[in-house]
């Protein structure tokens, strides 16, 4: 089992930035993958960004070059960095981590609210 725990939403200005953090109850580097999504009222739930089982990383079209994703194993967190923040990324952040042992395994946070205001 895997519990996440994620901080650093909040209110901010367009072009402003902030940091989100997912912290894993295990070392992250057991996790087949980890990553975030992020759900805005009436939409679907979508990737924005994540770590693959291989290590490499994959990015939402719509965050390339303005969102980086990085983590620290000692800590076992995963970091957000988003900057030059659009409206369009007013949501719900969600914290995933998938685990594979004989079967799939998915663990989501509790979600974090990240309000851009024009």
């Amino acid at each position: 089992q895997v519990q996440l725990v994620e901080s650093g939403g909040g209110l901010v200005q367009v072009g402003g930035s902030l940091r989100l953090s997912c912290t894993a109850s295990r070392n992250i580097f057991t996790l087949n993958t980890m990553g975030w999504y992020r759900q805005a009222p009436g939409k679907q739930r979508e990737l924005v960004a994540g770590f693959t089982s291989g290590g490499s990383t994959n990015y939402a079209d719509s965050v390339k070059g303005r969102f980086t994703l990085s983590r620290d194993s000692a800590a076992n967190t995963m970091y957000l960095q988003m900057d030059s923040l659009k409206p369009e990324d007013t949501a719900v952040y969600y914290c995933h981590a998938q685990v594979q042992i004989k079967a799939t395994w998915d663990y989501w946070g509790q979600g974090t609210q990240v309000t851009v205001s024009s």
